[in-house]
């Protein structure tokens, strides 16, 4: 089953996402509450896929989405985004991320995007 890893700087939201996941099987590998974490993350536990929260202190998700793209050009990220940040997630899918998730979180959306995504 795919591996995830799960970055908001919300520890509900990521505990909320992780029950959601863990529920279809998903493994959830790892958590991060900041992009620069997300980045360290990533470069160590090598996900199958990011849930990547846009506004976070320290580094916020597009730029995370950036970094982990010069690590692999093929990554899997979908964004987390709350109601009226549209244009960040346009900046977002830009910079590359594959699909967004709006809060507060559907379970079947969510399923549905990350599935989608892990084609």
């Amino acid at each position: 089953m795919a591996k995830i890893l799960i970055v908001d700087d919300a520890a509900f939201m990521r505990m909320m996402i992780k029950n959601i996941l863990i529920k279809e099987g998903y493994e959830v590998v790892g958590e991060a509450e900041n992009g620069a974490q997300a980045v360290e993350k990533y470069k160590e536990l090598t996900p199958d896929l990011v849930t990547m929260d846009i506004t976070m202190p320290e580094m916020d998700g597009i730029t995370a989405v950036k970094e982990i793209m010069k690590i692999n050009k093929g990554a899997k990220v979908v964004m987390c985004s709350a109601m009226g940040q549209q244009a960040m997630v346009i900046d977002a899918i830009q910079a590359g991320a594959k699909d967004f998730i709006v809060k507060p979180f559907q379970p079947d959306r969510v399923i549905e995007a990350i599935s989608k995504v892990l084609g």
